[in-house]
């Protein structure tokens, strides 16, 4: 009777090996002179309480953690998967600060004195304590993990920020919570209230950065929507949502395309009107249609195959007018009157000038 319960058992136990095994491949069991034993479901259990929902709407799933030794050195890792490179990168700009800079890996990096993250695809790779490990043996560790990210490009919108925000500000939302997670990062708790009137539900993404040159400084929000229409529909609602005092402290909204563009809390309206024109984003309006990409033939080219057509039409002309003059003189001459020229359908033309009529036969 237990027989069918082992069965079951040892199935799901083969299942949940085979399961584990594949994570296991995320993170590696050595690298440079490092080794360890990754943990395939390691959950991260201390966070802060503003991250639950943030998690749940970038579907993050459990991740790896793995402590790796050199010698006597030892350095903590943890892998972190998320839904798809988008939402690993909510993840990411929520996690960076201003006073962290960007490592050697790139741009999708951030490092302070004592811990790393790192975009990866869709994992976020943390490291801790940084100076344990070298450039090289990081580089290495990046790349075992590169082969198992989710490569899809990161959003557009990331790229339609004007130059000069301040580096570990920027913040990218595509869900309500991210953006009320921005919103409290960047302290701009008195905006909460457009997050209601944003529109997540139509597709749109959310792009914070906060600039600031000498004594004038503004955040700046990019909301980008699937089409025009949607851009201009929830233009209105943002604009209503915006205070009185609000826009009298410089707060603005205007539209390019599908693109909204929000100056919040500028120091100036003049600063404010510069960061608009200093957008990197421009429109282009595609129309499709049939078209061919054949061009003219030279001149020469055409006149031979003019020569050429002539000719051969000519050609065929003598041939056919020769076989339909051969067929009329065989059967005229083997079949006389019975096919061609026969004297009861022939008519002739008379002028009359003498009395004797002309009878046709007389031709035949």
């Amino acid at each position: 009777m237990r027989k069918p319960y082992f069965i079951a058992a040892l199935l799901l136990a083969l299942a949940f090996g085979t399961s584990a095994s594949a994570q296991q491949a995320a993170l590696p069991s050595h690298f440079g002179n490092w080794a360890g034993q990754p943990n395939p479901s390691w959950v991260e259990t201390e966070a802060p309480s503003n991250y639950v929902e943030l998690w749940k709407e970038t579907g993050r799933a459990p991740g790896e953690f793995c402590e790796y030794t050199s010698g006597g050195a030892k350095l903590d890792v943890s892998l972190q998967k998320y839904r798809d490179p988008s939402s690993a990168y909510v993840i990411y700009t929520a996690l960076i600060r201003p006073d962290m800079h960007p490592s050697t890996l790139g741009r999708t990096s951030a490092v302070d004195g004592d811990r790393l993250f790192a975009l990866i695809g869709d994992f976020i790779l943390t490291v801790q304590p940084t100076p344990a490990i070298s450039d090289a043996d990081l580089a290495v560790l990046v790349k075992s993990v590169s082969g198992r990210a989710d490569q899809t490009p990161l959003p557009p919108i990331r790229a339609y920020l004007p130059k000069g925000f301040t580096d570990g500000t920027q913040r990218y939302a595509h869900g309500p919570a991210a953006f009320r997670n921005a919103i409290a990062s960047l302290k701009l708790d008195e905006f909460a209230n457009l997050v209601t009137e944003v529109g997540f539900t139509s597709s749109a993404e959310g792009m914070f950065a906060n600039y600031r040159e000498g004594k004038d400084g503004a955040v700046l929000l990019l909301l980008d929507y699937p089409t025009p229409q949607l851009a201009e529909q929830h233009l209105r609602h943002l604009d209503l949502a915006i205070t009185p005092a609000q826009k009298q402290a410089g707060t603005t909204i205007e539209r390019k395309a599908t693109l909204l563009l929000l100056v919040l809390k500028p120091s100036s309206i003049a600063y404010g009107n510069a960061l608009r024109s200093a957008l990197n984003y421009e429109t282009q309006v595609t129309w499709n249609e049939p078209h061919q990409t054949m061009t003219d033939p030279p001149l020469v080219t055409t006149i031979a195959k003019i020569i050429i057509a002539t000719i051969a039409f000519m050609v065929v002309a003598v041939v056919l007018g020769v076989a339909f003059g051969g067929v009329r003189v065989l059967a005229k001459t083997f079949f006389p009157g019975r096919f061609f020229d026969r004297p009861e359908q022939m008519d002739v033309l008379q002028l009359g000038l003498s009395g004797k009529r002309i009878d046709s036969r007389d031709f035949y």
